[in-house]
């Protein structure tokens, strides 16, 4: 069965931490590793770093774990784009392996 993937950009890593933890708590997904962007603009938002959860699992199970994450956000620091893959191809899921926090 392939599995939907859930991206959630959000302002901040404590954001993210918060947000991941509302959506595993809410459904039966599993996180892949977040990422990392801090914008040109960065200092003119709300907070610096971009970061984006991805969540995996069936479809119904992303959608039920972005909604609890994207509440979360929303409660925090905000959210900056949330969309749902429901079949990746294969190329997707690799670059949802990359990430920039293994980076200088």
């Amino acid at each position: 069965m392939e599995e939907a993937v859930g991206l959630l950009e959000v302002y901040g890593l404590v954001c993210a931490f918060l947000a991941a933890d509302a959506g595993c708590k809410a459904a039966d997904v599993r996180l892949e590793i977040f990422d990392k962007n801090k914008p040109a603009n960065a200092e003119s938002l709300p907070v610096p770093l971009l970061v984006t959860v991805k969540f995996r699992g069936s479809v119904a199970a992303v959608e039920a774990a972005m909604e609890a994450g994207e509440r979360k956000a929303k409660s925090v620091t905000g959210v900056v784009q949330r969309h749902i893959i429901p079949r990746p191809t294969g190329d997707t899921g690799k670059m949802l392996k990359i990430s920039a926090f293994d980076k200088n």
